[in-house]
């Protein structure tokens, strides 16, 4: 049974999350601080987890940080939920590394969903290796290992977040493959969400960031203007 964590400081929406998150079979921790999230996760260590970004004495974003620094923690997905709706806020906590963003007020039932759908993803990744422990995904300098989730540039490995690790496997395994964004959100995302594409173009941003020598270049991911991205064919 997955453990979710919620952290929100408004007492209404904290009960309301935890009940129908109880109702559909998941255990709940509800915390409603940010430092009593901390102090959790150093002895308790969930599945998923819910954030608010505007928590009293640490903040949201603090512990995103904090969670995507530590190699203990920093593949639990988390989900903001948070009423700061505006594109430099919903940006913000993808750069941070939060696998999905869910604006105030919020459906009850599309919460879960997202939530079931992160949690189907991690779910799925931790039996992928399994099928593919023995391959090696090579591409010009790039050398990916899906059963160690890591890629390497020229023996340097690379400092990835678990999504562009997914997004660069996905497009290593199709070169020459245009993916548009909203097919890039099914299948790393693990839901159709059509309403924000800004999730995609972060990603893929800090992707190349990491792997080109000079991103305006698009020597590995091109965009096809209009459609979405590509790994350039070697042909």
């Amino acid at each position: 049974m997955p453990l979710v964590l919620v952290v929100e400081d408004e007492a209404n929406i904290l009960k309301l999350l935890a009940f129908n998150l109880t109702k559909e079979g998941y255990q709940v921790v509800a915390l409603n601080n940010g430092q009593a999230a901390v102090n959790f996760m150093k002895k308790g260590k969930p599945d998923l987890i819910i954030l608010d970004i505007m928590l009293p004495k640490v903040d949201g974003y603090e512990i995103l940080r904090m969670l995507r620094e530590k190699p203990e923690t920093s593949a639990i997905p988390v989900i903001i939920l948070s009423a700061k709706g505006e594109i430099l806020d919903r940006v913000l906590g993808l750069e941070l590394g939060a696998d999905d963003y869910i604006t105030k007020p919020f459906s009850p039932r599309e919460v879960l969903a997202r939530v079931k759908s992160q949690l189907r993803r991690k779910t799925s990744l931790r039996k992928g290796p399994q099928v593919v422990e023995e391959n090696v995904v090579r591409y010009k300098r790039l050398v990916i290992k899906p059963e160690k989730y890591e890629a390497s540039m020229e023996g340097e490995k690379l400092d990835l977040t678990p999504k562009e690790f997914e997004l660069l496997h996905l497009l290593a395994m199709n070169p020459g493959r245009v993916f548009t964004r909203d097919l890039l959100l099914e299948k790393i995302w693990g839901y159709e969400h059509v309403r924000e594409t800004r999730t995609v173009d972060v990603h893929i941003r800090y992707l190349r960031q990491k792997i080109e020598k000079d991103p305006a270049e698009q020597e590995y991911i091109e965009t096809v203007r209009g459609v979405g991205y590509r790994l350039r064919s070697m042909g």
